[in-house]
């Protein structure tokens, strides 16, 4: 019997040559990630084992995001905590204020993943880095503070559901409408605790940016991770970034899935999520008209170049709606300024959004752009659940970067050939 990709990755960390599912294992791990929200915890827990050294300075990423530049006095204290851990320990890969970014941007961005890693992280969208071919999940913060000692972490090997994905791309379809379909198609807890991956010709075309945001919401259907064979656009993305070797996997011919589901992508258009729910999901066509009253682009989901590059390229010459508030995140400084260089600022500035320093904000209800009583927002973020960007009345819709733009031009949920036409 063969193994898939999750499987021979997590075998691959163990002193074993075959893991099947649902067996209890032991791995080493490659990197273990915390931000300012979980890290803290993760260090408190880690204290109690009164050590002198952590496992492997280079392995441990501490990226403050979420309410970074702070936001209070408490969220100034757990950045604080992260720096105190940081100056201790020697870990090596911190990443202080003017050079961080939203965390599941920049670690790919900077060559901390890879192919073949086995990476967990304090926050559960850390499946992005499924993109590159590693098996990367969310982890609780104890879990983060023994990693960090030890290095090591226990698994259950997952069932694997195997997403084909072929046909032609739409214009204005993207990898967030791919795993926006799957969502609705599955539930959000179609999933669970399994690992989604995502193969066919329709994903071999997919940018490297879409990939990143098709495995990032992995999670909103319960999976344990998402992952995305290697080929030449990885190895394109990883050369000159990834400073260490890496393996790669494929999954064995007859490797065993719990499912298999095919999606013909030419008869998709972009869906919208509906509150409160990810998979609560309608094509963009039957969601228009919902008036809104707030554009978020960016978060660790929809922050990349690539994302800025489409809301530009609608939202120029134009002006945003007089009664909408449009804010814009980008999710490293590196993509900031590119984004600067290619004049998508200028153009966001010009339409009348507001640009900000890469910060995750209001995706979670932290700050810059949180939503009063009743109020709606269109956000290329990834949960929308209740109060998830503010009061428990507001509302929160999900969406790609081209229907976002679309929509904060007309102040109401627009498919984006309808702007673009005009």
């Amino acid at each position: 019997m063969g193994m898939t990709i999750s499987q021979k990755i997590l075998a691959a960390h163990t002193d074993k040559d075959f893991v099947e599912a649902g067996e209890l294992i032991n791995c080493k791990l490659d990197v273990v990630l915390g931000n300012d929200i979980t890290a803290p915890i993760a260090i408190s827990e880690f204290h109690k084992l009164e050590l002198n050294k952590v496992f492997d300075k280079e392995s441990i990423v501490l990226v403050p995001d979420h309410f970074v530049p702070n936001k209070d006095i408490k969220s100034a204290e757990q950045c604080k905590t992260m720096r105190d851990f940081v100056k201790q320990y020697g870990i090596k890969n911190y990443f202080e204020v003017g050079q961080m970014g939203i965390e599941h941007c920049l670690l790919p961005e900077q060559g901390l993943v890879g192919p073949g890693d086995l990476i967990i992280g304090a926050d559960s969208h850390t499946c992005t880095y499924g993109a590159l071919g590693a098996f990367a999940t969310g982890v609780g913060s104890t879990d983060m503070g023994a990693a960090m000692a030890t290095g090591e972490a226990w698994f259950k090997v997952p069932e694997s559901i195997k997403f084909i994905y072929y046909g032609k791309i739409p214009q204005w379809v993207s990898g967030k409408d791919f795993i926006l379909h799957a969502i609705g198609d599955i539930g959000g807890d179609g999933a669970r605790y399994m690992s989604m991956e995502f193969t066919g010709e329709a994903i071999s075309r997919l940018s490297m940016d879409s990939r990143f945001s098709l495995c990032n919401m992995a999670i909103e259907a319960g999976g344990k991770n998402g992952i995305i064979a290697v080929d030449e656009v990885t190895l394109d993305y990883i050369k000159g970034r990834l400073k260490r070797p890496y393996q790669i996997h494929y999954s064995d011919p007859d490797a065993v899935y719990a499912q298999t589901i095919e999606y013909n992508v030419a008869e998709m258009e972009p869906l919208v999520a509906f509150p409160h729910l990810p998979e609560n999901t309608r094509p963009v066509s039957q969601a228009a008209g919902v008036l809104i009253d707030q554009v978020v682009i960016g978060s660790c989901t929809n922050g990349r170049l690539e994302d800025l590059a489409i809301a530009a390229s609608i939202l120029k010459g134009n002006k945003v709606h007089s009664e909408l508030r449009v804010i814009i995140l980008p999710g490293t400084q590196a993509i900031y300024l590119e984004a600067l260089r290619r004049g998508y600022i200028e153009i966001f500035i010009e339409a009348g959004a507001v640009v900000s320093t890469p910060t995750c904000g209001p995706c979670l209800g932290g700050y810059m752009g949180i939503l009063a009583k009743g109020e709606k927002a269109l956000a290329t973020t990834n949960r929308n659940f209740v109060g998830r960007m503010g009061d428990p009345t507001s509302e929160v819709y999900l969406c790609n970067p081209a229907v976002a733009a679309a929509s904060a031009l007309k102040g109401q949920i627009t498919p984006p050939w309808e702007m673009v036409l005009k």
